[in-house]
C-alpha cells in the first residue's frame, strides 16, 4: 500500500512558537505530539504533504531542494517571533512527482532555490511532526485557481509517483476547516471559533471523518467551503482523497479540535481499512488526466477562472478569483449578450481582507478607512469577474455604485474611478446608503455586454 497513513493538521504558528499561551492551543500542540509519535512508529519511507498555505498561480510547484534551510515569520503573527528551519527534502521524487502530474495533463514543475520561501503551515507541520527529519519529505504548492477536477489529478500524479518509486508515504494535508480569521486583535484566552455556524459545519465534517468517511467529506467540500468559509475549498481534503484512495474505507480518529486565531483547527488521523464506513452515492465527477474544468461555460468564453457546480442554471458564473460571495447568489449571469454582475466589494479573494481597512470593528465601533484604496479594489475585483466571464472593463454599460458616507468619500471615490472609466463612459448611478452586509464602504453593480 502506497500511503500507510493520512493526517489532516492545521498550519497556524501559534501550536508552534506559542503553545501554552491558552489552553486550546496547548491541546492542538499534544495532538501534533500524538501525531509525530504515530509517524514515528510507522514504516514510511517518506512524508508527502499538501499546504494550502503555499499558494502559487502558475500551475503547481513541488520542492526539490534536498536541504531548504532557511528563517521564517509569520507575515500575520510576527510577534510570536522567527521560525528558523533545515528540511530534508527528497529531491528525487519530487521531481517524478512533477513528471507524473504534467504526464497526466497538468502544468506542474519542481523548484530548487536557496532561500525560495516555505510556507508557515509547511514549516509548522514538519517542524512539529518530523523535528529530527528522519523522514524525507516532499511538499507541494496549492493552486489558488485549481478547482475539484485539478486538484484530483494532482493527488493521483502523486500516487502514481509513490507506485513509481516504490516508496511507502505518510500523507499530510494542511489544512484548518473553517477559516474565518478575527480581525481584530483577540488575547489568546478569548480565542473561540468566529462564527457558531462555522463551528456547527467544522463539527459535522469532523463527524464523518471520523467515521472514516474520507470520500464523503470530499464530496461535500463545495457546500462546507459555501457555508463555512472552508480553507481554501477544503482542497487538501480533495488531494488526500484522491492520494489515499476515493471511498470510505477508512478508520477515522479525531484528535483534537479547538480555534486558532477564529479559525477551525483539527487534527485527524485516517487509516486505510478493509471494512467500508458506510457507502454513500457520490454526485461528484471522478477525473484521471486534466484536460481543463474551468472553461466550462459558453463556447465563447476561454478563461481559467470560471466554475459551475453539475447543476448549475446555465449562464450562472462563479468566479473563483473573486472575492466569496456572501449569500447564495453568483458572480455573475449572463442572459443572451448582456453581463450582469451581482453587487461587487473590494474584498481580497482568499482572504477577505478589506484593502485601506474596515469601517467598523466586530463590535461595531466605527474606524478609519481609505475610500481610494476600496474604490479601487472593488474595480479590480469587477474587472476579474469581467475577464473571467469573456468580457472586460471596456465593455461595461450602466454602473450602480453604493456609498456608506457620501459627504466625506464622493470625491476621492471619483478621482479613483475617473482612473478606470473616464473613457469607457459607462452610465453611472451613485447613491448613498446606510450600510453593506460586510464592513466596507462601497459596492458596485455592473451591467456589461460579452461576446
Amino acid at each position: 500500500m502506497s500511503v500507510t497513513r493520512g493526517f489532516i493538521v492545521p498550519g497556524k504558528p501559534q501550536p508552534l512558537l506559542s503553545p501554552d499561551a491558552c489552553t486550546a492551543w496547548s491541546k492542538i500542540r499534544a495532538a501534533f505530539d500524538r501525531v509525530r509519535k504515530e509517524i514515528e512508529r510507522s514504516d514510511a519511507d517518506l512524508i508527502l504533504l499538501y499546504s494550502t498555505q503555499w499558494f502559487s498561480i502558475l500551475g503547481h510547484q513541488i520542492q526539490a531542494n534536498p536541504e531548504p534551510k532557511w528563517t521564517l515569520v509569520d507575515q500575520e503573527f510576527h510577534e510570536l517571533g522567527e521560525m528558523p528551519y533545515e528540511f530534508r527534502m527528497d529531491a528525487e521524487f519530487g521531481k517524478l512527482y512533477a513528471e507524473k502530474a504534467r504526464a497526466r495533463g497538468l502544468h506542474a514543475r519542481s523548484i530548487a532555490y536557496h532561500g525560495f520561501p516555505i510556507d508557515t503551515g509547511t514549516v509548522v507541520a514538519l517542524k512539529l511532526l518530523n523535528p529530527d527529519n528522519r523522514l524525507p519529505a516532499s511538499v507541494v504548492s496549492c493552486n489558488m485557481y485549481a478547482d475539484r477536477a485539478e486538484t484530483l489529478v494532482l493527488g493521483k500524479a502523486a500516487g502514481d509517483a509513490l507506485r513509481e518509486s516504490g516508496k511507502k508515504a505518510i500523507a499530510i494535508g494542511v489544512t484548518a476547516l473553517s477559516n474565518r480569521m478575527h480581525t481584530d486583535i483577540v488575547l489568546p484566552e478569548d480565542d473561540h471559533i468566529s462564527a457558531g455556524k462555522d463551528d456547527e459545519w467544522n463539527r459535522k465534517i469532523l463527524e464523518i471523518l471520523g467515521e472514516g468517511r474520507l470520500e464523503d467529506v470530499a464530496q461535500h467540500a463545495r457546500e462546507f467551503a459555501a457555508e463555512a468559509n472552508g480553507d481554501q475549498k477544503l482542497k487538501a481534503i480533495w488531494w488526500l482523497s484522491a492520494l489515499m484512495g476515493q471511498h470510505n474505507q477508512y478508520q477515522g480518529e479525531v484528535y483534537e479540535y479547538q480555534p486558532l486565531y477564529g479559525t477551525g483547527a483539527a487534527l485527524v488521523s485516517l487509516t486505510p481499512s478493509a471494512s467500508v464506513a458506510q457507502d454513500l452515492e457520490f454526485d461528484e465527477e471522478d477525473v484521471d488526466v486534466y484536460s481543463g474544468d474551468r472553461n466550462v461555460l459558453d463556447a465563447g468564453v476561454s478563461s481559467g477562472d470560471i466554475l459551475t457546480a453539475p447543476d448549475a442554471t446555465a449562464g450562472v458564473v462563479h468566479v473563483e478569483a473573486a472575492p466569496r460571495p456572501v449569500g447564495a447568489f453568483p458572480h455573475a449571469r449572463r442572459a443572451g449578450n448582456l453581463l450582469f454582475l451581482s453587487g461587487m466589494g473590494p474584498r481580497t479573494p482568499g482572504s477577505d481582507e478589506i484593502p485601506g481597512g474596515p469601517v467598523r470593528s466586530a463590535n461595531g465601533k466605527r474606524l478609519e478607512y481609505d475610500i481610494e484604496a476600496q474604490t479601487r479594489a472593488v474595480i479590480e475585483n469587477v474587472k476579474t469577474v469581467l475577464v473571467a466571464s469573456g468580457s472586460s472593463l471596456d465593455e461595461v454599460i450602466d454602473i450602480q455604485c453604493f456609498l456608506i458616507d457620501m459627504d466625506r468619500d464622493f470625491e476621492r471615490f471619483n478621482r479613483v474611478y475617473a482612473e478606470y472609466f473616464s473613457k469607457i463612459q459607462a452610465t453611472r448611478t451613485t447613491v448613498a446608503i446606510d450600510a453593506l452586509p460586510t464592513p466596507i464602504a462601497v459596492e458596485f453593480k455592473v451591467v456589461a455586454s460579452v461576446g
